[in-house]
């Protein structure tokens, strides 16, 4: 079995049906799900602002590869278009494996170029630790540490007042 932390965001068309469409299709392996948050553009300001969240999966069959085809799948379901000119660009749905722990609880580490983990931007990204800090307040980015810690870093801490929690916005099955 393995677990894995995702990062999903949205910023084009009805980002809240696209967050809540990623989410059914991870389907039941669907531990947990953090709030809705809104950011601004990472790496691209010329684009309309995020909403953002983190989803914590696991699967007894999945490999790290997996999470990322699984990802990838809900991307493409969703109408992602991935544009060479705009690699931070806009986007209908982005799913980013963030981190990846085999069954004994140790860390996936890897370097491939299609998928590095943990992912090599997560500790520079708000929109990522502070929805992952809100769930999970003890939270480790291997390689990197605490998650809390890593929200006192001067990159990290600079962007956090423009993290945004959207209560009236949920990932929570409304069934």
């Amino acid at each position: 079995m393995t677990t894995a932390v995702l990062s999903i965001g949205s910023n084009l068309g009805d980002s809240h049906a696209h967050l809540r469409a990623a989410v059914d299709r991870l389907g039941t392996s669907v531990v947990r799900v953090s709030g809705i948050y809104q950011t601004p553009p990472w790496g691209d300001s010329a684009q309309p602002p995020y909403l953002n969240a983190v989803v914590f999966v696991e699967d007894r069959t999945a490999t790290a590869r997996d999470w990322l085809t699984r990802a990838q799948a809900c991307e493409t379901a969703e109408g992602r278009v991935r544009d060479p000119d705009r690699r931070f660009g806009p986007r209908t749905l982005d799913v980013d494996v963030i981190a990846v722990w085999a069954d004994d609880g140790t860390p996936v580490v890897g370097d491939d170029p299609e998928l590095t983990l943990p992912h090599p931007r997560a500790h520079l990204r708000a929109f990522v630790l502070v929805p992952w800090h809100a769930v999970r307040p003890d939270a480790e980015l291997p390689g990197h540490g605490p998650v809390a810690g890593l929200l006192t870093t001067p990159e990290v801490a600079a962007d956090i007042a423009d993290v945004t929690l959207r209560p009236e916005l949920s990932l929570e099955s409304m069934e």
